[in-house]
C-alpha cells in the first residue's frame, strides 16, 4: 500500500507482506488504559501489555517505561497531540502510531483517549483504548486518506528529530528549519520563525520567497494585533485558508504584507516547552485550500519538536553566554606596554561545549623594567576549570609580581594549587623578559615549550627542561623548575600557546608543532598581524574543538638609522646551520650598506669569535654588526656570550692546532676589546675601509 514502510526482511504475497505467527496473536488485540495525570500512573491491562508486546513483568506502571517499546520521533507525535487535544479544552483525542516490538518490527497501533475535566476545567484523567492497527495497513481495510498518509508523515517526523538532535544552539535550530530541506518538512512556500524576548516577539529566521516583505516585522510587540504574536499569546495554533479574510476580520496589520507574500493559506503555530510558549512557527501556502486533521496533527508534532530544541538551545546559549563572560572577566582586559617589545595575545574558545575552560595567558610588569609572560592551561572544560584558572592566574601573578625568580614562581603556585580545594592540576609556561638586554629566564611546568622565530625567517623550539604540571609537582614532592636561558635579539619573535594550537584528533601532536611552526615562518612580522595569522591558519584548521590561548612576542627591531645601520642575530649553541646563515647575513648587510669590501675580514672575524663562545660557553651568542659614521666610517662587530671568562692572547707553538684565534683577530681588525655585559662579556672588533687612492702625479 503506498505510503506505509514495509520492513525489507518480511516476506511479500503479491501487495500484502506475509504476517509472522507473533503478529497474528497481536492482530485485532485492543487494550485499555487509565491514565492519571497528577500521579503520572499509567495503567495498562493484558490486552493492552499484549498491544505493546510487554509481559506484566517488564511494566512498572508508568508511561515513561514503554519508551523501550515506542520509538523516539513516535512518542514525540503522540506526546504532541495529546498536548493539542488538553490545551484546546478538547474531550478526546486519537492518533495512528508506531510500537517495536521485540523481533524487531514496526507494528502500527492506534490510540483514543477521552479526557477527564474538573469543574474548572481542568484535566485530570485520561482514559482510553490502544489497539494493534496492523490489519488495517495490510488489507485495505476501513484506512482512509488520513490514516493512510500518516506513515509517510510519520518518516517527516523522524528525519526532523534526527535533523534537531545534532543542533546546539539557537542558529543550530534555525538553520534546520530554515536550510535545505526545511520547507519541504512541511510541504511550505515560506517559514518564519519568531522567539518571545520580554514583552515582544522577534523574527530569528524566515526561508522562502518574498518573505523579505516581513522585515519590518522583525521585531513586534506581543499585543494580538498579528496573527504570530496572538498565537503566542493564546498558545493555540491557526489554519487559515484565505490570509485576505483573516486580515479583514481580525488583523488589519497585515494587510500592507499580504499582497508581496503572495500566500493564500497559513499555519501560525506556538511553540511550547514546559507549559511556556516560547515563539511561533509561520508556515505560508500559495495554493493550499485545506488543512486535513493528519496534517494539523503533523504540524502539530513538528512544532512540538521545534519548541523542545529551542527550549534546550536557548538554555545552552544562555550558559554559553554566562561561561564566555566568566572567561573574559577572568583573562586581563589591557595589556602592559613595554619600550622595545611587542606584545599580542588572543583567546579562542571551543566551538563545541560550553565554551569556557581553563586556558589563560597573562602578562605582567616585573621590577626593573622587566616584563613576566604565561600561557597555562587548568584540566578539564567546564566552569570549574575556569574558576580554578582565575584563582591561579592572580596567585602566579602576585608571586611573578614580588620579583621572585622563574623557578620559584612556579613552585609557589603548584604550591598555592595544591591547597585549594580541587584535584585539577594546570600546565604552564612562564618567561621573564629583559625588554632591552633580550634575557630571557623560561621555566616550563608540563607544557608545551616556546617557539622561536630568527629574525632570518627560521624557526626553532629552544630545548627547556620541564618540571611536573602545577599542582602535581607538589603531590609528588617534586617542586623543581630548571630555568633555561635565552636571548632574544631585536626582531625576534616568541610564540608561546595552549596544546589546542597544535592538537588534532587522531594526529600526532608533533604533526601540529610542525605546522605551527611552518605558519610562524611563512606568517607577518607584527605580532597582532601573526597571532591572527595562526589563529586562521590553525585554531580553525583543527575544527575548533578546543579552547586555544596564544601570545606572541616580538622584540622591536633595531636597524639603526640610513646613515648607521645596525643588524642583529642570535647564535644557538644547538644550532649548527646558525653560524652558517650568520656568515650569510653578514655578508648581505654589508653589501647592501656599500661596504662589501670588509665582507671578508668580517666573515673571518667573525666566524673565529663564534666558534670559540660555543665551543668554551654553555651557551649561545649574540651578534651585532653595526656602522659608526663618525669620526669616519667603520664597521664594528660584537659578540656578546654569557661566559666571565675573557679571551686571553697565547702564543702557540709551530705544532699547536688552536690559540691562534686572537692573533687573527688582531692581524685583520683595526682594534679589539672587550667589556664586561651583565652575567656575561662582550668582544668587540672595529673594521676601516681602506683610503681611497689619492690623484696620481
Amino acid at each position: 500500500m503506498a505510503g506505509v514502510d514495509r520492513d525489507p526482511d518480511r516476506p511479500v504475497i503479491g501487495d500484502r507482506p506475509v504476517i509472522g505467527a507473533d503478529q497474528r496473536l497481536a492482530l485485532n488485540r485492543m487494550g485499555s488504559f487509565d491514565w492519571d495525570l497528577e500521579s503520572g500512573s499509567f495503567e495498562l491491562d493484558d490486552a493492552g501489555l499484549a498491544v505493546f508486546d510487554l509481559r506484566p513483568g517488564e511494566y512498572d506502571g508508568r508511561a515513561a517505561s514503554l519508551v523501550s517499546r515506542v520509538p523516539p520521533e513516535e512518542g514525540l507525535w503522540i506526546e504532541a497531540v495529546v498536548d493539542a487535544a488538553v490545551r484546546g479544552g478538547r474531550t478526546s483525542y486519537g492518533s495512528y502510531f508506531q510500537v517495536t516490538r521485540r523481533t524487531g518490527h514496526r507494528q502500527w497501533t492506534h490510540t483514543r483517549g477521552h479526557i477527564l475535566r474538573d469543574e474548572h476545567g481542568r484535566p485530570y484523567r485520561v482514559v482510553g483504548i490502544v489497539r494493534n492497527a496492523t490489519a488495517e495497513f495490510t488489507e485495505f481495510s476501513a484506512a482512509g486518506p488520513a490514516e493512510t498518509a500518516r506513515p509517510g508523515l510519520t518518516t517527516v517526523v523522524q528525519t526532523t528529530t534526527e535533523a534537531l538532535s545534532s543542533a546546539i544552539t539557537v542558529d543550530d535550530v534555525a538553520a534546520v528549519l530554515t536550510g535545505a530541506g526545511g520547507l519541504e518538512r512541511f510541504g511550505a512556500d515560506g517559514l518564519a520563525l519568531g522567539l518571545v524576548e520580554g514583552g515582544a516577539l522577534r523574527l530569528i529566521a524566515m526561508a522562502g520567497e518574498s518573505m523579505e516583505v516581513l522585515d519590518d516585522l522583525r521585531l513586534h510587540r506581543l499585543d494580538g494585533s498579528l496573527p504570530l504574536a496572538d498565537a503566542v499569546l493564546r498558545q493555540q495554533p491557526r489554519f487559515v485558508t484565505s490570509l485576505r479574510d483573516l486580515v479583514a476580520d481580525r488583523f488589519p496589520r497585515l494587510r500592507p504584507y499580504i499582497r508581496g507574500l503572495g500566500a493564500n493559506a497559513a499555519a501560525f503555530l506556538p511553540l511550547v516547552a514546559q507549559a511556556r510558549c516560547i515563539g511561533c512557527l509561520a508556515l505560508f501556502y500559495r495554493s493550499r485550500t485545506h488543512f486535513p486533521a493528519v496534517d494539523r496533527e503533523a504540524f502539530l508534532a513538528l512544532a512540538g519538536i521545534a519548541a523542545q530544541s529551542l527550549q534546550r538551545a536557548i538554555l545552552f546559549d544562555q550558559e554559553r553566554e554566562f561561561a564566555t563572560g566568566l572567561q573574559a572577566a577572568m583573562l586581563p582586559r589591557d595589556l602592559p606596554e613595554f619600550p622595545g617589545a611587542e606584545i599580542a595575545v588572543r583567546y579562542h574558545a571551543a566551538w563545541s561545549g560550553r565554551a569556557v575552560g581553563g586556558d589563560w595567558y597573562d602578562v605582567i610588569s616585573l621590577p626593573r623594567g622587566r616584563v613576566g609572560i604565561v600561557v597555562g592551561d587548568v584540566q578539564g572544560h567546564d566552569t570549574h576549570a575556569a574558576a580554578v584558572m582565575g584563582q591561579l592566574r592572580i596567585a602566579l601573578r602576585a608571586f611573578a609580581g614580588e620579583g621572585h625568580t622563574p623557578a620559584t614562581v612556579l613552585a609557589r603556585a603548584s604550591r598555592f594549587l595544591a591547597e585549594l580545594d580541587t584535584e585539577r592540576f594546570a600546565t604552564c609556561v612562564y618567561a621573564q623578559l629583559d625588554p632591552e638586554t633580550g634575557a630571557i629566564l623560561a621555566v616550563r611546568a608540563g607544557h608545551l615549550g616556546p617557539l622561536l622565530r630568527h629574525t632570518d625567517g627560521r624557526t626553532g623550539w629552544p630545548h627547556l627542561r620541564g618540571g611536573l604540571p602545577l599542582g602535581a609537582a607538589t603531590a609528588f614532592g617534586f617542586e623543581e623548575f630548571p630555568e633555561t636561558r635565552l636571548d632574544l635579539v631585536p626582531g625576534e619573535t616568541l610564540v608561546l600557546c595552549t596544546d589546542g594550537l597544535v592538537e588534532e584528533p587522531g594526529r600526532d601532536i608533533a604533526e601540529g608543532m610542525a605546522l605551527l611552526a611552518e605558519a610562524v615562518r611563512s606568517g607577518p612580522g607584527r605580532a597582532g598581524a601573526l597571532a591572527d595569522h595562526l589563529s586562521e591558519r590553525l585554531w580553525e584548521r583543527w575544527g575548533t574543538g578546543d579552547d586555544v590561548a596564544l601570545l606572541v612576542l616580538r622584540r622591536r627591531p633595531d636597524p639603526g638609522t640610513g646613515r648607521a645601520p645596525r643588524m642583529h642575530q642570535y647564535i644557538h649553541q644547538a644550532d649548527p646551520e646558525g653560524l652558517v646563515e650568520t656568515r650569510a647575513a653578514l655578508r648581505r648587510a654589508l653589501t647592501d650598506w656599500g661596504m662589501p669590501e670588509l665582507a671578508d675580514d668580517v666573515e673571518l672575524v667573525a666566524g673565529e669569535l663564534l666558534v670559540n663562545v660555543l665551543l668554551h660557553t654553555e651557551g649561545g651568542a649574540v651578534l651585532t654588526l653595526e656602522v659608526l659614521p663618525e669620526p669616519a666610517p667603520r664597521v664594528r662587530l660584537w659578540v656578546k656570550d654569557r661566559s666571565s671568562a675573557w679571551p686571553r692572547r697565547r702564543d702557540p707553538g709551530e705544532s699547536a692546532t688552536s690559540g691562534r684565534g686572537l692573533l687573527m683577530v688582531e692581524a685583520v681588525a683595526a682594534r679589539w676589546g672587550v667589556e664586561p655585559r651583565g652575567d656575561g662579556k662582550a668582544v668587540w672588533c672595529e673594521f676601516e675601509r681602506a683610503p681611497e687612492p689619492g690623484p696620481t702625479d
